[in-house]
């Protein structure tokens, strides 16, 4: 728990301080740990360090007023997000959009970037329509306030951990693909802990969440390559709406756990 209430803490104070100068040695600060501990938790949740979130985050927000605001100029947006020239603004905005800021606004592109991630073999994949840049939850939270996630832990992860690290890793893999198969067109996977996993859909009805949590629990006890031989996997899962007026890191994911821990004690 004390992972997930770090990410928690960290996710919240950048969100409240996109528009100032922050370092990740201020994000630690306010969590109360040192850099190097906020850091590898970053990084092993949401695959990215904090001070790219940190841009990626930005550059979301600059990209939704540079599409929604045509009267403002790109300095001014610039400015708004802690930039203090046009140059360095759309160096940071091409790192993510790999475009111009200039460019963007003559061209329809797609919202969301999609962040590439290491795959089992040492190459890269595309995270594709069915899972989501860690830079883009936000946005989708608000969007989708009244829609169902699909809760996944794995089952026994410290019996496959003890096979070997490398085994952990191939089974975090096939636990999300597993989910990727599951989940619709418009649902996107995420991660929320070291072995544990949302889907967020992109419906209200709870049938329909119910069915992609009884295809993940349909395939558990199948095996996966892990490396020195088959492992078998099984998967907790539940499907959860979660009640919020706003938009709040800390409510949801406290709300995401709490469904995952009632699922493990009813043996879902």
């Amino acid at each position: 728990m004390r992972r997930v209430e770090l990410l928690l803490t960290s996710l919240e104070y950048i969100e409240g301080h996109l528009r100032d100068d922050i370092k990740t040695e201020d994000v630690a600060a306010a969590c109360f740990c040192s850099k190097s501990t906020l850091e590898k938790m970053f990084r092993c949740v949401n695959c990215i360090s904090v001070h790219d979130y940190i841009v990626r985050r930005r550059m979301m927000q600059a990209a939704r007023l540079l599409a929604g605001s045509p009267e403002r100029t790109i300095l001014d947006i610039a400015l708004e997000y802690g930039y203090s020239t046009h140059e360095s603004f759309a160096r940071a905005f091409r790192q993510v959009w790999n475009c111009k800021p200039s460019e963007f606004r003559k061209m329809k592109y797609e919202l969301y970037p999609r962040l590439r991630i290491p795959t089992e073999n040492g190459g890269q994949d595309n995270m594709g329509n069915r899972h989501v840049d860690i830079s883009e939850l936000y946005d989708l939270f608000q969007e989708r306030k009244d829609c169902y996630f699909v809760c996944c832990d794995i089952k026994e992860m410290i019996r496959i951990n003890e096979i070997s690290h490398k085994t952990g890793d191939l089974a975090i893999i096939e636990a999300m693909d597993r989910m990727s198969a599951a989940a619709g067109e418009g649902d996107v996977v995420f991660r929320i802990g070291g072995d544990e996993f949302c889907i967020l859909t992109d419906s209200r009805e709870e049938a329909y969440a119910e069915n992609i949590a009884e295809a993940i629990r349909a395939r558990n006890g199948e095996t996966f390559s892990g490396g020195d031989g088959e492992v078998a996997l099984s998967l907790h899962t539940t499907a959860v709406r979660l009640e919020q007026k706003r938009v709040c890191y800390d409510e949801l994911y406290t709300g995401l756990h709490e469904a995952m821990r009632e699922a493990i004690l009813a043996g879902k």
